[in-house]
């Protein structure tokens, strides 16, 4: 289950037009279900060009994401208010869980730290990591800096005997659960390794 690489997120291809850009805010602004998102998507704003493309690699998979940006586009990032704040509460507590996507940009995120510690008590843990690999050589495993190496990690990869791809929570390579799973509640369990293969 390998991680999400960076090269491969700039290869994806956004099926919206990006040159239109201003109707795909308004239309997804226009689009906040009020019983909420799967995914609350915590992220650095100078990853916005990734970000929108990681959106749409996991919507393609079934789930739905809030992205502050373009979900809420009157926010403004200058001048933080407790509005602001009640608004992210409000959104994070309307997700089914918080998914942190670090990348080298997240580091110097005032938000992000905030974002998570407020979604791991809101949402009884369903808050994870998603790492984004710089590297060009896929790898499954992912190690967390300080208090990220707390969380569960968030891969991709296919559901065996399908061609369709989902999300997998990792605790690490023999340790996961489907993300559907453990949006239900089930935690990452442990795979009997059996010739090269794990087995449930």
């Amino acid at each position: 289950m390998p991680l999400f690489k960076k090269s491969e997120i700039n290869e994806y291809q956004v099926k919206k037009s990006i040159l239109d850009a201003e109707q795909v805010l308004i239309k997804e602004a226009a689009s906040f279900d009020e019983e909420g998102y799967d995914i609350f998507l915590s992220h650095s704003y100078r990853d916005a060009k990734m970000i929108l493309k990681i959106k749409r690699i996991i919507e393609d998979m079934g789930f739905s994401i809030y992205v502050d940006w373009i979900d809420d586009p009157q926010l403004d990032r200058t001048n933080v208010k407790p509005d602001t704040a009640d608004l992210i509460r409000n959104r994070i507590d309307s997700s089914r869980c918080l998914i942190y996507v670090t990348t080298e940009n997240s580091v110097d995120s005032k938000w992000m730290p905030w974002e998570l510690g407020y979604a791991d008590g809101a949402k009884g843990g369903l808050a994870a990591v998603l790492p984004v690999s710089e590297s060009l050589i896929s790898t499954e495993t992912y190690i967390g800096l300080e208090f990220l190496g707390l969380y569960c990690y968030v891969t991709k990869n296919t559901i065996m005997g399908t061609q369709k791809s989902t999300l997998w929570v990792k605790k690490d390579n023999k340790t996961y659960v489907m993300f559907e799973d453990w949006l239900e509640g089930k935690l990452p369990f442990r795979r009997k390794e059996t010739a090269n293969r794990f087995l449930l």
